[in-house]
């Protein structure tokens, strides 16, 4: 289904793109000695490849006039405006930081990122539909509950039209186009998009863009976390394969350690 893209009012359309600083996907994740986490001292971070993907797509659409300005927003400590740089450098147009050294569980992001939304008052925020460290696939669900927007999730396909949001989502039975009056939350699959790399000019453009530092006491919202970690260890080392000769011989190995098991 085409789309012609042409916004019904002819207005701004400001998009919100939340991005999240994470430990690089090509690292390998070693426990801390304590067991109380990941070893993130000394770690090559990166955003979140779904976040990039969110990004990517809102300069798509800048790109074919839809949307006039992107503002990308992350939460976390003062590393974190290396992210926004990576999100500015691909096209956005201005970063938030939301300052804080607190351990920002799902629930706590999405309550921040509803405090920006007050603020800064977009018609579309996207999000990645996770982040790589936690795996939580919450936040943007839980964003579109506390704003009572529609919600789209899992994009692999994006249309804006008339006042409307038009996704494609890849479900076991198909495809499910969902149809969004705006504002709306969007989250991004992997098919959405491939982000583009950096040219050098838009590093440095980016080094110009501004960035706004913002304290988390001054949204006043609570961010306690919900849960406590109590042990993180790494997954048992996978055992060794074994070749049988033939289909008897595998049948018969089956049995046995079936027995074992039992």
């Amino acid at each position: 289904m085409e789309i012609d893209a042409v916004m019904e009012n002819g207005g701004d359309m400001k998009i919100l793109v939340a991005v999240k600083r994470v430990i690089d996907y090509k690292v390998h994740i070693r426990i801390k000695a304590d067991q109380t986490g990941v070893e993130t001292a000394n770690v090559k971070m990166a955003m979140n490849p779904f976040d990039e993907i969110a990004v990517e797509e809102a300069v798509r659409l800048k790109e074919k006039g839809i949307a006039t300005e992107i503002i990308v927003v992350s939460i976390g400590a003062t590393g974190n405006q290396e992210t926004l740089r990576t999100a500015l450098a691909m096209g956005a147009d201005r970063g938030i930081l939301v300052q804080t050294e607190a351990d920002i569980q799902s629930l706590a992001a999405a309550t921040i990122l509803q405090a920006i939304v007050k603020r800064e008052s977009p018609r579309l925020v996207i999000l990645g539909k996770q982040a790589i460290d936690d795996d939580s696939n919450q936040t943007g669900q839980m964003l579109a509950g506390l704003l009572g927007w529609p919600q789209g999730t899992f994009a692999s396909k994006l249309d804006i039209a008339n006042e409307r949001a038009i996704v494609t989502r890849e479900v076991d039975g198909g495809l499910e186009i969902l149809s969004l009056k705006l504002p709306a939350v969007i989250t991004t699959d992997l098919r959405l998009n491939e982000p583009r790399y950096l040219s050098l000019p838009n590093i440095v453009k980016a080094k110009q863009k501004p960035i706004v530092v913002l304290p988390v006491e001054e949204l006043g919202v609570a961010i306690e976390s919900r849960l406590q970690i109590l042990k993180v260890t790494a997954p048992e080392k996978r055992m060794a394969g074994t070749k049988v000769a033939s289909v008897a011989e595998l049948v018969q190995k089956l049995k046995n350690d079936a027995q074992v098991l039992t």
